[in-house]
């Protein structure tokens, strides 16, 4: 009795394990593969020569044409480095610096190179480290 129960759990052993073979995945992943590459292939569309004299052309999806707004803002022009002020250094005190805007008001400037731009932290205007 116990040679045929002992059969029939191997058996059933050998069985289950057959079950979990591995099998390779679907080949999902190389179809999408095919369309991405193929998408990548495409070239854009050429660009038309712009003329601002030309007739005005409404836009492919069907929305309306945009309507010319205000030109835009011009960016704020970077004030060159020779035109800050430089902090008035403090007497004894090594790393320690007063600021032109804010007279009476100090700024540490410790772990700053001489000519570094600073922001004073009370006017939030920029000067130079001495």
């Amino acid at each position: 009795m116990k040679f045929p129960l002992s059969i029939l759990l191997l058996t059933a052993w050998v069985l289950t394990s057959c079950d979990s073979v591995d099998q390779p995945p679907p080949s999902r992943t190389r179809a999408a593969t095919t369309t991405t590459t193929t998408r990548t292939q495409q070239y854009p569309p050429q660009q038309q020569p712009f003329d601002p004299n030309g007739p005005a052309v409404p836009p492919e999806n069907g929305a309306p044409p945009e309507t010319a707004g205000p030109p835009p803002q011009a960016a704020p022009t970077k004030v060159a480095k020779g035109d800050y002020p430089y902090g008035i250094p403090v007497p004894n005190k090594p790393h320690l610096v007063e600021s032109p805007y804010s007279p009476g008001k100090y700024v540490d400037v410790e772990g700053f190179a001489p000519g570094t731009e600073v922001k004073d932290p009370y006017t939030q205007k920029i000067f130079l480290v001495p």
